[in-house]
């Protein structure tokens, strides 16, 4: 099995405190942001950052729908990791500053891929479906943080 790996970056026009604010509100602005491809949100414990544990499913394709059980850390200033508990699946939001009143959002998700030709295709194609599910969660919280 080969290491899967998804990046999707984006700029906002809005200061990193809140950028971050918004994304590690669970309760609140989180489940707003979420494309079509989640559904089943839920907080369970928690709700806002560290601590929080909170589910969802993702379909990623008409046949491959994952169920989420996420717990939330903070491991520094600025980012927020997603480690799955019914995968391997562990998803990393990183907020920086980017000039005045812009921050750089950077989500990356990796995981532990299929073994043979499987992984193969996965290891292809899966990063730029997950990459054009993440534009449209990054294109809400634009949306969002620069009212």
């Amino acid at each position: 099995m080969a290491q899967v790996e998804a990046t999707t970056e984006r700029v906002v026009a809005a200061d990193a405190e809140t950028v971050f604010d918004t994304l590690a509100d669970y309760s609140g602005s989180r489940g707003k942001l979420l494309p079509q491809h989640f559904s089943e949100y839920e907080v369970r414990e928690g709700g806002d950052g560290e601590g929080t544990l909170v589910h969802w499913k993702l379909q990623a394709t008409s046949k491959r729908i994952r169920d989420c059980l996420l717990e939330v850390t903070e491991p520094s200033d600025g980012e927020l990791v997603e480690k799955d508990r019914n995968s391997s699946m562990v998803t990393t939001w990183r907020v920086t500053p980017a000039g005045e009143g812009s921050s750089r959002v950077v989500v990356t998700t990796t995981w532990q891929g299929a073994g043979g030709i499987g992984g193969f295709f996965e290891k292809t194609f899966a990063p730029k479906g997950l990459g054009r599910i993440y534009d449209a969660f990054l294109d809400n919280l634009a949306t969002e943080v620069e009212k």
